[in-house]
């Protein structure tokens, strides 16, 4: 069934990020909570929002927003860069530490996309990322997002 294979995807790009998270922290404590994590997602996704636009875009007040924003700068997360149009606005900027820590899931997902560009013809990847495509741009309006596009320059 189609939905349980997207979900078998799913699940197992999610699993092995949290093996490596584990792996990694298996000595120290994480320095990211869950909540950190799913913040941070979320600004990385939105590229350089404002403290407003992220409280928008999860739902919460600006107050809350505000204090999870200041927890993830204190920990070297994110920075807040003025902008230059608005010298009153901030905009959230993920950092380098932010950066190697994500890359453990995003290593794992370019690690599958060359085993799929193995695996498949060219007309096959094609289509899949046509499908994608279509999926991400027309299947999911409630999740508004910039184009994704990799940290790091990948």
């Amino acid at each position: 069934m189609l939905e349980q294979a997207f979900f078998n995807v799913y699940t197992k790009f999610k699993l092995h990020f949290y093996q490596e998270i584990f792996r990694r922290f298996q000595d120290r404590e994480a320095s990211l909570t869950t909540v950190e994590t799913f913040c941070m997602e979320t600004i990385l996704a939105l590229g350089t929002p404002t403290v407003n636009e992220f409280a928008t875009f999860m739902r919460i007040s600006p107050p809350n927003a505000a204090y999870k924003v200041n927890s993830l700068v204190k920990k070297g997360y994110i920075r807040k860069v003025q902008s230059h149009q608005d010298k009153r606005e901030y905009h959230l900027e993920v950092t380098q530490k932010y950066i190697d820590y994500y890359n453990i899931s995003t290593s794992y997902m370019v690690e599958v996309m060359h085993r799929i560009a193995d695996r498949f013809t060219p007309e096959e990847c094609a289509k899949l990322m046509e499908m994608l495509t279509v999926v991400s741009r027309e299947l999911m309006p409630e999740v508004d997002i910039p184009e994704a596009r990799l940290p790091g320059g990948n």
